[in-house]
C-alpha cells in the first residue's frame, strides 16, 4: 500500500478541482497512481468539472459577514469564469453558503472540506456540481476572518461595486455615530488607496531593505552622485511610508484634515477616548490572477489561488 501524502492530494486537487476527501479516497483506491486517480475522479460524475478546471476564473464576488454583536467578521472571494454566471441565483446562493461556513470555520481551514449548510454533501462537492451545471469553473479562492476581543472592539465591513471589492476592518473606540462614520470612512480609504499595513512598525526590515535597494537602483540609473544618496533615500523612504501605511496616508474624504493618523487623534480627543485601528483585510476581485494567455493555465490558476 502506497503512502498518500499531502502533496499528492494537492496535486490531484490542482488537476481536477475535486474535493480534498475525494482526492484522498481516489489516491487510496488507486494505490497512489496519479493518472488512475484522475480517471477515478472523472468516473465519479464530475467529468465536466475536471475537464474545465484549467480555465481561468477571475470573475465572481467578494462577500463579507459580520456577527450580530459585531465582534467577528469574515471576508471570502469566490471566482467564476464570467460575470454572467456570477450574477446568477445558483452562484449567489453558493456564495451565501460558503460565507455561512466561513463564519463558523476555524482560521485557515479548507472551506471546501466543510459540510454544506443545507446538504449532506461538502462545499466542494456542491461546487463541483455547479461547475458541471454551468459549464464554468468556480473557485473558492481565499478567505480571512477578524475578531475583536476588546470591550469596545468591533469588526466593520465595507463592500464596494456590488461585490467587486471589499474590506474587513478591526477597530475599537467609544461607541457612537461619530466612531461609526470614522471607521466607515477608513474602510473606504483602504478600498480606494490599498495600504499594505496599518502602521509603520508593521513593515518588516526585509521589506524596507528591499525598497531601499529599489530606490538606490533608481538613483544610480538617474546618475545621481552617490554622496547625495543618503538624504535622497531618506526622503524617498519617508514618502513611501505615507503610501503603504494606512495611518500615514492623507485621508481621501476630507483632504484638508490631513492624514488618517491626524484625523484619528482628533476624533479620539473629541469623543473622549482613544480610537484604535488594529487590522484590515482588503480583497479586490480577481486581483493577482493572470488573465492573459499562458502556456499552462491550470498551473497559473493553482499558483494564484494557492490550492
Amino acid at each position: 500500500m502506497a503512502t498518500i501524502n499531502a502533496s499528492m492530494v494537492k496535486e490531484l486537487r490542482d488537476r481536477t478541482q475535486a474535493g480534498m476527501a475525494d482526492c484522498k479516497n481516489a489516491l487510496v483506491e488507486t494505490d497512489g497512481d496519479m493518472e488512475k486517480a484522475v480517471e477515478v475522479i472523472l468516473k465519479k460524475g464530475i467529468v465536466k468539472a475536471a475537464s474545465r478546471a484549467g480555465r481561468i476564473a477571475a470573475e465572481g464576488e467578494v462577500a463579507t459577514w459580520i456577527s450580530d454583536d459585531g465582534k467577528k467578521g469574515v471576508i471570502v472571494e469566490i471566482n467564476s469564469q464570467t460575470d454572467f454566471v456570477s450574477r446568477g441565483d445558483d452562484f449567489k446562493g453558493f456564495v451565501k453558503s460558503v460565507v455561512h461556513v466561513a463564519s463558523k470555520a476555524p482560521k485557515d481551514s479548507d472551506l471546501g472540506a466543510h459540510k454544506h449548510p443545507e446538504h449532506p454533501k461538502t462545499i466542494d462537492e456542491v461546487r463541483a456540481e455547479l461547475v458541471a451545471k454551468t459549464g464554468e469553473n468556480m473557485v473558492i479562492r481565499r478567505w480571512a476572518g477578524l475578531e475583536a476581543k476588546e470591550p469596545n472592539g468591533f469588526v466593520h465591513a465595507y463592500v464596494h461595486a456590488g461585490g467587486k471589492l471589499a474590506v474587513l476592518l478591526h477597530a475599537e473606540g467609544p461607541k457612537g455615530p461619530e466612531l461609526t462614520a470614522f471607521v466607515d470612512n477608513v474602510a473606504m480609504q483602504v478600498a480606494a488607496m490599498s495600504p499594505t499595513v496599518v502602521r509603520k512598525d508593521e513593515v518588516t526590515k526585509a521589506t524596507i531593505d528591499k525598497q531601499n535597494e529599489i530606490f538606490a537602483a533608481q538613483l544610480k540609473e538617474e546618475g545621481k552622485p552617490e554622496a547625495a544618496w543618503p538624504k535622497i533615500l531618506e526622503g524617498k523612504l519617508a514618502k513611501w511610508f505615507t503610501e503603504v501605511t494606512l495611518l500615514g496616508q492623507d485621508n481621501v474624504w476630507d483632504p484638508p484634515a490631513g492624514t488618517i493618523e491626524k484625523v484619528r487623534a482628533e476624533t479620539s480627543k473629541k469623543l473622549g477616548g482613544e480610537i484604535k485601528i488594529h487590522a484590515f483585510v482588503r480583497y479586490s476581485l480577481g486581483e493577482g490572477i493572470e488573465r492573459g494567455p499562458k502556456e499552462d493555465l491550470a498551473a497559473e490558476v493553482a499558483k494564484q489561488i494557492g490550492t
